[in-house]
């Protein structure tokens, strides 16, 4: 099976990017790529238990709604949310307007900040569950792992909601705790690059 597609520089890609025109640059720029920043951290795995029933393109066409909305994912921020908050996020038309995923984003806030306070940050945290190189499936011939299946049920011990396995290791793979891009897709070696230069949170 063809795992490449051809990007318009003439270069090969992992397929999927070719699925809409919006992906071209989020998987050149963003998915693979290490992330430590808290709040990024944070905002992907909110919007990763958005797409829950729903396709990535949906959450990518709304990404700067949801911003705005959550301002900017600053979890400080969100865990003061009221019922107010609630129910203003529940009319905006700009973001998905499901109870339940606006409740977990609010609830998440509250526990990453616990975490916060007990390991210094969330990206320490997270990092710690970098699986090694041994222990890789193929590119994109998976959806969960035995790191996300840790880091799930971690999290959800902590009182995390909406932070199944499939949604971490999909959170694990746009994060760069993996590589995931296909063996012969341009953006593979310079993740790998990144990855190499990347200082580790919390070692």
């Amino acid at each position: 099976m063809n795992t490449t597609i051809l990007g318009p520089d003439g270069k090969s890609r992992c397929r999927w990017c070719g699925a809409a025109p919006e992906f071209l640059g989020y998987h050149d720029t963003e998915w693979g790529f290490p992330v430590s920043d808290d709040h990024r951290l944070f905002e992907k795995l909110s919007l990763e238990g958005f797409q829950s029933g729903l396709s990535w393109r949906t959450i990518l066409a709304k990404r700067e709604n949801f911003r705005a909305a959550f301002h900017d994912f600053d979890f400080d921020r969100i865990a003061r949310f009221t019922e107010r908050d609630l129910e203003r996020l529940l009319k905006d038309e700009g973001i998905v307007r499901h109870r339940g995923k606006i409740t977990a984003v609010i609830n998440n806030a509250r526990r990453a900040q616990e975490l916060v306070k007990r390991d210094g940050s969330l990206a320490a945290f997270i990092w710690r569950y970098e699986p090694g190189a041994g222990q890789l499936a193929k590119p994109q011939t998976a959806s969960t792992s035995a790191e996300s299946i840790a880091l799930s049920k971690d999290l959800k011990k902590q009182g995390w909601t909406f932070v199944g396995p499939t949604t971490v290791y999909a959170f694990m793979q746009a994060m760069g705790l993996i590589n995931d891009h296909v063996a012969d897709c341009v953006v593979r070696s310079k993740v790998e690059r990144a990855r190499k230069s990347f200082k580790r949170p919390g070692r």
